[in-house]
C-alpha cells in the first residue's frame, strides 16, 4: 500500500491558497475590507482545525467555508437597501448578485422577485448559442473557472472568455430593464 502523501500546514495552505480564496470571496462582497475579514474568519475556522489531515479536499473545504461565511456576513446586515448587494464593473453596470443565490429571509417581495429574475434569466439563457451558454452557466452558476472549462471543451481560454463575454453582454441587456425596476421599488 503506498504512503499517502502528507497534507499541507495551516501555514503551507495559507499561502498555497490565499490569493485564489481571496478572489473569490472579494467577487462575492461589497468591499475589500469585508473580503478581509470574511478570509480572516476562514483562516481562524482552518487553524481550529484539530487534525488538519482528516479534510479530503482542503481546496472545496476552503470555497464551503467562504460561501458560508459570505452568507453569515449578509444575515448580520440587518437594514441594508438592494444596493448593498450589488457590485459594480468597470464599465459601471451594477449587477445583482448573492441576494439571488444566499438570501434566506423569506421576505415575500424578495421572493417574488427571484422568482421573476430566474424566470427571465432563463429566457435570456435560451437566446444564446448553445456554447456561449454553457460557459456562463459553469462559470457564473457552477463555479468552474473559465481554465477549468477551457481545458474541458478543449478549447483556447481566449475563446472562452469571448463566449462569457457574448453571454454577459447579451444578458446584461436583456436583464437591464428588470434591474432598473428593482432599484426604482
Amino acid at each position: 500500500m503506498p504512503a499517502s502523501t502528507p497534507k499541507p500546514s495551516v501555514a503551507e495552505t495559507i499561502t498555497r491558497y490565499g490569493k485564489q480564496v481571496f478572489s473569490f470571496i472579494r467577487g462575492r462582497t461589497k468591499s475589500i475590507e469585508d473580503a478581509e475579514d470574511i478570509l480572516q474568519e476562514v483562516w481562524y475556522q482552518l487553524s481550529r482545525l484539530t487534525n488538519l489531515d482528516e479534510l479530503e479536499n482542503i481546496s472545496a473545504w476552503l470555497y464551503s467555508v467562504s460561501r458560508n461565511k459570505i452568507t453569515d456576513s449578509l444575515r448580520k446586515r440587518k437594514n441594508d437597501s438592494l444596493e448593498d448587494y450589488t457590485t459594480s464593473d468597470e464599465e459601471g453596470f451594477s449587477e445583482i448578485k448573492e441576494i439571488l443565490l444566499m438570501d434566506t429571509s423569506n421576505d415575500p417581495e424578495l421572493e417574488l422577485f427571484k422568482d421573476i429574475f430566474w424566470k427571465e434569466l432563463q429566457k435570456a439563457l435560451n437566446e444564446l448559442p448553445e456554447n456561449q451558454k454553457q460557459v456562463f452557466i459553469l462559470n457564473e452558476l457552477e463555479d468552474q473557472t473559465l481554465q477549468e472549462i477551457a481545458d474541458a471543451e478543449g478549447e483556447n481560454i481566449k475563446t472562452i472568455i469571448s463566449r462569457k463575454g457574448y453571454a454577459i453582454k447579451h444578458l446584461r441587456k436583456k436583464l437591464l430593464p428588470l434591474y432598473k425596476d428593482l432599484l426604482n421599488n
